[in-house]
């Protein structure tokens, strides 16, 4: 049974920082992709930011250089790491996963559960 847990969210003062964790249990990073996910109040779902089964990175065009996804094979352990919060990065996040290396861009085999993150 594959489960996906974030972490970290919470509230942050715009210019501030927070770091989501998503430790997943049942499921072995190894080649698989794995992503971030946001949504807001009103607003369609997307992608944040993703790293391939080949370690490659993506980031949406909002985020880039101000988030950095990475992840720890051996603590089973994606990170996201956000700096520089505006009031736009409110929403709630999602870790997602999937065995597939070259899959999980909009739909994913696994899902977290979300958490919140409110920039104000």
């Amino acid at each position: 049974h594959v489960q996906l847990v974030e972490s970290g969210g919470g509230s942050a003062q715009p210019g501030g920082s927070l770091r989501a964790s998503c430790v997943a249990s049942g499921y072995v990073m190894k080649s698989g992709c794995m992503a971030w996910f946001r949504q807001a109040p009103g607003k369609e779902r997307e992608r944040v930011a993703r790293i391939g089964g080949n370690g490659r990175t993506s980031y949406a065009d909002s985020v880039k250089g101000r988030f950095t996804i990475s992840k720890d094979n051996a603590r089973n352990t994606l990170y996201l790491q956000m700096n520089i919060l505006t009031p736009e990065d409110t929403a709630m996040y999602w870790c997602a996963a999937d065995r597939r290396g070259n899959y999980c861009y909009s739909s994913c085999e696994y899902w977290g559960r979300g958490t919140q993150v409110t920039v104000s």
